[in-house]
């Protein structure tokens, strides 16, 4: 997903279609246009993306990488590459470390650490990084750098040691009465009492103190207070000895790099016309924004990198190729989405259903098409002979140890088709046989006296089949069984002769006694993949009760 602005399409029917397009990329791209509307635009259009490395980072946070990119990339369109962009991955890594995710080794030993700044607290995975943020900095990197994302990644422990903040800081300092007066009214009246924009980092214990202010001095630029002991201490704002609170950190980062356009969750959705007044106090132009929803778990629950619920990002690579995660960003970013393993497989298949669309759509519905987005105008031709559900199922009815053993049914089924030939259709099959391993549970029934009795007479119509018989007649031949057979009729649809047609809950039956799986892809497919003379095999065991007994 890198943006190459040289290699842009430029064609006058995509730029035609792209001032039309209506997919969110377009429309959040058009903001920034428009925010510089009869204006020039500046040397360099920032987008920012925001990390907390308080744990390793999950998907999450590589959605807001990879829907930033596919911003910018419709932006670099619509201004037909005339402007130059940048995007900034900033790390919030001096925040203090307010509790010990529940994910790491040997959790005792960073108790004497609470508080402190991340780059601070001891690195705990045996990693050769120095410090906790340093270690989690570095796994979001190279994370992006699989993907190849061309960004800047930032450091705030950097910015504010180096001295990048320092006049954003001064700046504050200065402002410090109109920052209250915007963040008092937000709070409660105990945390009111005690509030103060500034955090100091404390020069013997290296905690981030929240304390409140006896003196902000912006001529000096200083500020006093009294430690946790009581004891009165004047510090330096600038140099890495203050940070600020998160809420004014926000405005005071995008004043300070005049950031143009970033992206953030629901949560942070409250407190967003806070940030911007913040920015504004500080002389800057608060950014375009777009909100998303969170990802959730399979309970429901919000993803965190302190709990390490949901999917991390190698988990989800494990299973599937990068561009299905990418159109799982894609796809209803303001939707709330479960991100657990179940949602891989479709995603897969999806990814290649879009991408077999792309070649037969015009501009208009390319610019539509997430593959467009994914891959920064450049989608890649590959066909895929086998849906990956499809390969799901073969893995679970031959029970591979290698790829070969599945390479032998997609032969048989697609001539010509080998790993040399489709090499990403190979790498699917390693997807497959990994996530059956690991996923696959197999919970085989024994079929009552109805189902035996479909079942042989399944397979006596597969047997009046040629071998190489494609899906379509395998699964009419299916349904020609169920009709005749009154549980499996339903009586809301027509079957082509009149009478009715047939219910669900015949294939239903054939996965859970055959396969051990609830449901399956269509059936004709699968069998035609598989091979008639297997299917039978397999029916004949499910007959003989030896698929139970497994």
């Amino acid at each position: 997903m890198t943006i190459d602005a040289s290699t842009l399409n430029l064609a006058p029917e995509l730029l035609d279609a792209a001032e039309k397009g209506k997919a969110w990329p377009f429309e959040e791209a058009r903001k920034i246009v428009k925010r510089y509307e009869g204006r020039d635009f500046p040397d360099v259009v920032l987008f920012e993306t925001g990390y907390g490395p308080s744990g390793l980072p999950h998907i999450g946070t590589f959605g807001e990488v990879a829907r930033t990119t596919m911003v910018r990339h419709a932006f670099h369109i619509l201004t037909e590459g005339k402007v130059k962009t940048r995007l900034l991955c900033f790390s919030d890594d001096m925040d203090g470390m307010r509790k010990i995710p529940d994910n790491v080794p040997d959790p005792e030993a960073l108790k004497p650490h609470l508080h402190k700044p991340l780059t601070a607290v001891p690195n705990p995975f045996g990693s050769e990084h120095k410090s906790f943020g340093d270690h989690n900095n570095a796994m979001l990197r190279r994370f992006l750098d699989t993907f190849g994302f061309e960004y800047d990644f930032a450091s705030a422990t950097d910015y504010y040691k180096s001295g990048k903040f320092d006049d954003a800081l001064l700046n504050a300092a200065e402002k410090y009465d109109a920052i209250m007066a915007a963040m008092l009214p937000t709070l409660g009246e105990e945390r009111q009492a005690t509030y103060s924009p500034f955090l100091p980092i404390h020069p013997e214990t290296g905690r981030v103190l929240y304390v409140p202010m006896k003196n902000v001095d912006a001529k000096a630029g200083t500020i006093t207070f009294d430690d946790e002991d009581g004891k009165e201490i004047t510090l330096p704002i600038t140099g890495g000895n203050v940070k600020m609170q998160w809420k004014p950190d926000f405005g005071m980062r995008w004043a300070a790099l005049g950031v143009d356009f970033e992206m953030f969750g629901k949560d942070h959705g409250p407190n967003a016309a806070l940030y911007d007044r913040i920015c504004v106090i500080l002389g800057g132009k608060a950014p375009e924004h777009f909100i998303y929803e969170l990802f959730l778990d399979d309970k429901g629950q919000k993803i965190s990198k302190s709990k390490g619920n949901g999917l991390t990002i190698d988990e989800w690579l494990t299973y599937a190729p990068t561009e299905s995660l990418a159109l799982y960003m894609f796809q209803k970013p303001r939707t709330a989405k479960k991100l657990y393993f179940d949602v891989i497989p479709r995603a897969v298949d999806e990814y290649y259903a879009h991408l077999a669309a792309y070649q037969r759509q015009d501009w208009s519905q390319r610019l539509n098409n997430p593959v467009w987005h994914i891959h920064s105008g450049n989608p890649p031709e590959k066909d895929l002979p086998v849906p990956f559900s499809l390969l799901l199922n073969l893995a679970t009815a031959s029970n591979p140890e290698n790829p070969d053993v599945m390479w032998g049914f997609i032969s048989n089924y697609a001539p010509g088709v080998t790993p040399q030939t489709h090499p990403h259709l190979d790498q699917l099959v390693g997807y497959a046989i990994q996530y059956f391993r690991d996923f696959v549970k197999k919970d085989y029934r024994a079929p009552d006296d109805v189902e035996r009795d479909a079942l042989e007479k399944l397979s006596e119509a597969l047997g009046s089949l040629p071998a190489d018989a494609d899906g379509e007649a395998i699964q009419n031949a299916a349904l020609d069984v169920a009709r005749d057979i009154e549980r499996y009729q339903d009586h809301k649809k027509k079957s082509p002769t009149g009478g009715p047609g047939v219910s669900v809950a015949f294939f239903q039956m054939i996965y859970q006694v055959l396969l051990g799986q609830e449901r399956g892809p269509r059936f004709g497919s699968f069998v035609a993949l598989y091979g008639i003379g297997k299917t039978r095999e397999l029916i004949a065991s499910a007959l003989q009760g030896e698929l139970v007994a497994e």
